[in-house]
């Protein structure tokens, strides 16, 4: 988990499609323009040897498809995000976009584009010389092979980007990080909040917006110097406006903090537009039920998706924590942390599947199987909760039904479930 709010960003950062893409084009660049310092080293007669004169059709030949495959390319990335906002949901497509093969892809074709670009510039002015042409020849050819290798994974993977399945399986892959940094991590370090002292003074926000992360240890330095105590009420993924405290601030000894340290403390807070996965293991929920909202709503009308998310929710709920990752003492013990709840979670991942889904006997039937799933992991660390909320499951359902089998045949599922 990522606590420090400066590498939470640059990692951020590191996702954007562009800056993968700048990457690629500088080494473009860079890889055409060396041939001009190896040229000098190299054997005149060699270059005959070799062909090297050939090197100026294939560069053309490279920069003329190079542009048409990045083109392609990125119509099809957006092409895929676009279908994974409509048959899914448009809060999965930032996964997609961070997608490390797509991102590979287009870095290299427009990364080989600008590199045969270059390559033609420098030759028609006349900068490499015999030598430098054959370098550059040499390097041209391990470029098409980077190109061959990098053209068969992407027709590969453009086999499963955007399909709902594919789509499922990525948030998954969030949600179960998310989980997982959780379990071995429930209070980010901090220790736990409990009731709020008197006297401790509400820090609210200046904008509206998600609180997206929470950088400890900027907040535990603060109060060190500061001799404070924070006490958060606000986790990553809650709604922040103005006049709504995040958190609460009281000090040890002499007077409560003044503007300048509650704003020093509101820096340490990042609030964006959007939820984002990191730090927020309920959102990897959230995002699950809404595409199983929407494979149940009558539009699209597709309860096995429904399904494979109910198995999928089943999976991201039932992960253990590493035990050498569990943490004895807080890191933070200045900073007072509220616990993200097995309710909220539960609530997030099968209230909106219970409701759209109640009037279908099959998805009620999988809601309590897969709530009896839960309820029977070994160590019962689920168990109570599984079975309120196959209570609460049933009676929604038993009020919707109205053909008498299909709620006789709920209830023998219920029963067996609860």
């Amino acid at each position: 988990m990522l606590r420090s709010k400066r590498l939470w960003q640059v990692v951020r950062l590191s996702r954007r499609l562009w800056v993968r893409a700048t990457l690629y084009c500088l080494a473009g660049v860079a890889t055409a323009l060396v041939a001009i310092l190896l040229g000098p080293f190299i054997p005149e007669e060699m270059t005959k040897a070799f062909g090297a004169d050939a090197v100026d059709p294939i560069l053309s030949i490279i920069a003329s498809s190079m542009l048409a495959v990045t083109t392609f390319s990125l119509s099809t990335l957006v092409a895929a995000t676009s279908a994974a906002a409509s048959s899914a949901t448009p809060r999965a497509t930032s996964l997609l976009l961070e997608d490390t093969t797509a991102q590979r892809a287009l870095s290299t074709f427009l990364g080989t584009f600008l590199f045969s670009l270059v390559g033609l510039i420098a030759l028609h002015a006349g900068l490499y010389g015999g030598g430098g042409r054959l370098v550059l020849f040499i390097v041209t050819l391990g470029v098409i092979a980077v190109i061959v290798l990098t053209l068969l994974r992407w027709i590969d993977h453009l086999s499963t980007l955007g399909r709902v399945g594919e789509t499922i399986d990525r948030v998954k892959t969030a949600a179960m990080t998310g989980m997982r940094d959780h379990l071995e991590d429930p209070l980010l370090g901090g220790a736990p909040a409990g009731v709020t002292p008197p006297g401790a003074v509400p820090v609210s926000p200046d904008k509206v917006g998600y609180l997206q992360h929470i950088d400890m240890p900027h907040l535990q330095a603060l109060c060190e110097a500061r001799d404070l105590d924070l006490y958060l009420t606000a986790r990553a993924g809650a709604f922040c406006a103005p006049g709504t405290p995040m958190l609460f601030v009281r000090a040890r000894a002499g007077a409560n903090p003044d503007e300048t340290a509650k704003q020093a403390i509101l820096d340490a807070l990042t609030i964006g537009p959007r939820r984002t996965f990191e730090q927020d293991p309920r959102f990897g929920l959230i995002v699950l039920a809404e595409i199983a909202s929407r494979a149940l709503s009558p539009a699209v009308n597709d309860p096995g998706t429904a399904i494979d998310v109910m198995t999928t929710m089943v999976e991201v709920l039932a992960v253990e924590p590493r035990a050498d990752h569990l943490r004895a003492a807080p890191d933070f013990p200045r900073v007072h942390v509220s616990p993200v709840t097995l309710r909220d979670m539960f609530e997030d991942a099968f209230l909106p599947i219970a409701r759209d889904g109640a009037e279908n006997p099959d998805i009620a039937i999988r809601l309590q199987k897969s709530l009896r799933a839960l309820a029977n992991l070994p160590g019962g660390r689920l168990h109570t909760i599984a079975r309120e909320m196959a209570e609460a499951c049933l009676a929604r359902a038993l009020e919707s039904l109205a053909f008498e089998p299909d709620r006789a045949r709920l209830k023998r599922e219920a029963f067996a479930a609860v």
